[in-house]
């Protein structure tokens, strides 16, 4: 589990095949890993990866085909810089919002524009994905926890002040640029739990199906 606080942002090392699945080596930079041992969780732009070896300057991790396909860890190239975050402790500050590090989907960068001293971007989320953003919410961009100011559609907004930007890999986008999505567990949570006892049987959510539940009143 994270907050979506950036501790740092590092840069992958190397990337090896294995077996149809990869190996990655991430070099740490300035997060100290003398709390970190065998089997920890990083999470590594927004992706939760299990430590399997430790290097003295960074770790090695596993990444499944599962992860491959939903995430862009296999769309990236050594030296592409990533954020990092160490997992939660019960000393930890919860300073953003409940990260779970499981990737939900792939969003688009649409448009990057000065907005005084912080950046506006506009970012393109997956038809799927789009019922779970929510003005004012929470969401997680390459495993940092913003606060959605606008939705449009499958479109929503994001204010990156000069502090994120600098400290994340914000900087690194551009119009066209993929990163991960994790959208608030709560919504995902709230979904399953509107669906009642018809989720058992596959049932998707729809208006008839709040309307027989009682949540909706003709």
């Amino acid at each position: 589990m994270f907050t979506g606080i950036i501790e740092a942002v590092g840069h992958i090392a190397a990337m090896e095949a294995s077996g149809g699945d990869m190996r990655l080596r991430i070099q740490t930079g300035k997060l100290s890993l003398e709390d970190v041992k065998l089997g920890d969780s990083i999470a590594t732009s927004g992706v939760c990866l299990t430590v399997t070896e430790l290097t003295g300057d960074g770790y090695w991790a596993d990444v499944s085909l599962e992860t491959l396909r939903f995430t862009t860890l296999g769309n990236r190239s050594v030296g592409d810089r990533v954020n990092l975050e160490k997992s939660l402790t019960p000393q930890s500050r919860m300073g953003g919002h409940i990260v779970s590090g499981h990737v939900d989907g792939v969003a688009k960068v649409k448009s990057i524009t000065r907005d005084g001293r912080s950046w506006h971007y506009v970012l393109t989320a997956p038809t799927g994905l789009a019922k779970y953003i929510a003005h004012k919410g929470s969401i997680t961009i390459d495993g940092t926890s913003l606060t959605v100011n606008a939705v449009n559609g499958c479109d929503f907004d994001l204010n990156i002040i000069p502090q994120t930007f600098e400290e994340t890999v914000f900087a690194d986008y551009a119009v066209g640029s993929a990163v991960n999505l994790e959208v608030d567990v709560i919504a995902r949570y709230l979904e399953r739990l509107l669906q009642g006892d018809s989720a058992a049987q596959g049932q998707t959510l729809t208006l008839d199906s709040l309307r027989e539940a009682g949540y909706v009143n003709d």
